[in-house]
């Protein structure tokens, strides 16, 4: 073989690559009847989901311990996958007011490959160990691989050497039995089945890959405290909208008016949560923000009275 041919990829096997039966007559439908087809497949996907709520569950609690021991999130992928990573990082400092080297989402391919494909960056198994090794890795860390066919060796690489400095590592694929479920601590597996467009994984594979994200971010931040019953209280004010509805948490939270909520807003230096402590127990904001320190940032357990 010449040293310049690769030797070929073995897909058949994959769920993620295989004809749907229910769209093979896609070229000739309407768009309503294409709507409708990608409606009812999208249906599957939380049912998919449904058998490993409690595998995402433990990957939630690891996350949240993670986090309280200092240590950070990262997510690995490439294309679609690393995508969708970006994106829940992304959003997790604007809604939880964490730093944004808390969670860190590494795409093969660097920055750019957010929006245009980088050429062969994906199947470099020593790529997403030298990005991860440019963030200082280490065991106090959890490092999440996501691939939907469970084989892109940028996401292999990366979890093997996570594993090598005793981080906890996941995997989530759509495919059983995936490379990079053997290889990560656990695995997350979603069989959401042939994609209406066949091969196409951002359909029904990303859904399923983003709903899972959304889960674990989510999730890890409520149990480090970071909402008070469903309200975000640690809401960055980047904008009047967010700023607004600080304001409406903290009247709704604490039955005040708009002028109250705002002055005890400004008065704690713009930290929501220390607002309503503030208000709840009647303190100052000193009292207030040490009080949140003692119970770890818990607005339920720091407004109780002792």
């Amino acid at each position: 073989m010449p040293t310049n041919q690769k030797a070929k990829i073995d897909l058949s096997q994959l769920t993620t690559e295989s004809r749907n039966p229910e769209s093979s007559r896609l070229d000739e439908m309407s768009a309503l009847e294409i709507a409708t087809l990608m409606n009812r497949e999208d249906q599957k996907v939380p049912l998919a989901i449904q058998p490993i709520l409690g595998d995402i569950a433990l990957v939630i609690e690891r996350v949240a311990a993670a986090f309280q021991n200092g240590g950070r999130l990262f997510y690995i992928g490439a294309g679609t996958s690393g995508r969708l990573a970006v994106l829940d990082a992304a959003e997790c400092p604007p809604t939880f007011g964490v730093s944004p080297d808390l969670v860190v989402a590494l795409i093969a391919g660097g920055e750019k490959a957010f929006v245009q494909a980088v050429e062969g960056a994906e199947d470099s198994l020593e790529l997403a160990a030298r990005d991860l090794r440019a963030k200082n890795l280490t065991a106090n860390d959890v490092v999440i691989g996501l691939a939907a066919s469970g084989r892109t060796p940028y996401v292999l690489g990366g979890l093997n050497y996570a594993k090598s400095l005793g981080a906890f590592t996941a995997a989530i694929a759509c495919n059983r039995n995936s490379e990079i479920g053997r290889v990560a601590d656990l695995a997350l597996e979603i069989i959401v089945g042939p994609e209406v467009l066949s091969g196409s994984s951002r359909l029904k594979a990303g859904t399923a890959q983003k709903l899972v994200l959304n889960m674990i971010s989510t999730g890890a931040m409520v149990l480090c405290g970071k909402c008070y019953q469903n309200l975000m209280v640690d809401v960055v004010q980047s904008n009047e909208k967010l700023k607004v509805r600080a304001e409406n948490i903290v009247m709704e939270v604490c039955g005040e008016s708009r002028e109250r909520a705002r002055a005890a807003i400004d008065a704690a230096d713009g930290e929501l949560k220390t607002a309503i402590v503030s208000l709840m127990l009647g303190s100052t904001p000193a009292v207030a923000r040490a009080r949140l320190a003692e119970h770890g940032g818990h607005v339920r357990k720091a407004s109780q009275d002792k």
